[in-house]
């Protein structure tokens, strides 16, 4: 995974964006400054916030004109670390792996944009996957990430459950359209998935099916996916700008949370007009009650979480060193 950052960074360093970094770019024709928002994937609810934040005009009454850039090659950790963009939506993992690389990347945390973990297993009812116990004799499709395999393992452990007796095969991007509830040669039974978007739209969808919970599984694995990050010459040489860009920010994910009807509407609007109304505001209705579930308010995290995760990613032997949560996230610009 080391080596995979390294190649990741290499690659970044010869991908030239067209937006300038904040630092030193100033809107000719304005005061607002520019800063650049790159997301983790496509539009989805786990971004409505900044997209309120844009639409209603809260970054430009904080000063700022924000840029929001979809990826290329799910580099956003990368183009942050390089000041390619200002802030940008990445993971509890990436950064955890970043920071614990040979050559570690100048990058941090400001804000979780979920409280909870959200994604979990998912399963036709049919196929009667209760537990990871059940997990034996089926075939699960990923993504092939490291860290993927080690959650199988460890919740499949703590069932007393024999990995070896579960195949993993490799994502053909059909999703829960994809799973079956027979075994065998070229049936998949078992999806990793977020349940504010896939789960949602295959329930809407009509299919029946068990769902199972990271966060029920393993404490552990309860960790903040996604989150907001930055570069740690923007928090050193630029906090005034991280202030104004997270308190837009945070007041865009908050009347998500008061207005989730509203903010499904605007999101559709402005970013996925192509994408059913009726579903995104379904999945608007959940996200709206986990962006701030069980935290004083949005976007502060704790060092248990990013503890218990880094735990686990050095006992899985996904990281070499422990690191402690202080050098991973702050939340000196949400509190």
């Amino acid at each position: 995974m080391k080596k995979l950052l390294t190649a990741v960074l290499s690659c970044v360093l010869v991908f030239s964006l067209t937006a300038c970094s904040s630092n030193d770019t100033q809107d000719s024709n304005s005061d607002l400054t520019k800063v650049t928002l790159m997301l983790d994937y496509t539009p989805n609810t786990n971004h409505t916030g900044f997209y309120v934040a844009k639409e209603k005009g809260y970054y430009e009454e904080m000063g700022l004109d924000v840029e929001i850039i979809e990826p290329g090659d799910n580099a956003t950790t990368s183009m942050v670390a390089t000041g390619k963009a200002d802030f940008g939506v990445s993971y509890q993992e990436d950064v955890t792996y970043a920071l614990t690389a040979q050559d570690a990347l100048p990058i941090k945390a400001i804000a979780t944009i979920i409280q909870h973990n959200t994604s979990g297993f998912v399963s036709l009812k049919d196929a009667n996957i209760n537990s990871p116990k059940d997990f034996e004799g089926k075939t699960y499709a990923g993504w092939g990430a490291p860290s993927e395999e080690a959650v199988i393992q460890a919740v499949m452990k703590k069932e007393n459950a024999d990995f070896s007796k579960l195949t993993i095969v490799g994502a053909d991007g059909s999703g829960v359209a994809g799973l079956s509830s027979e075994t065998g040669d070229n049936k998949v039974n078992l999806n990793w998935e977020f349940y504010g978007w896939a789960v949602t739209r295959a329930l809407m969808d009509g299919y029946d099916l068990n769902y199972m919970p990271l966060n029920e599984l393993d404490e552990r694995l309860d960790y903040y996916t996604p989150v907001i990050i930055t570069n740690n010459d923007m928090i050193e040489n630029n906090p005034e700008i991280c202030e104004k860009f997270m308190s837009a920010t945070k007041k865009g994910y908050e009347y998500a949370i008061d207005n989730p009807d509203e903010a499904a509407i605007l999101l559709h609007d402005v970013a996925l007009s192509d994408v059913d109304l009726d579903f995104i505001k379904k999945s608007q209705e959940y996200l709206s009650e986990q962006y701030a579930l069980d935290a004083p308010s949005w976007g502060v995290m704790k060092d248990e979480v990013w503890d218990n995760y880094t735990d686990f990613m050095f006992e899985y032997g996904l990281i070499d060193s422990k690191i402690d949560a202080k050098q991973q996230y702050t939340n000196e610009f949400v509190e």
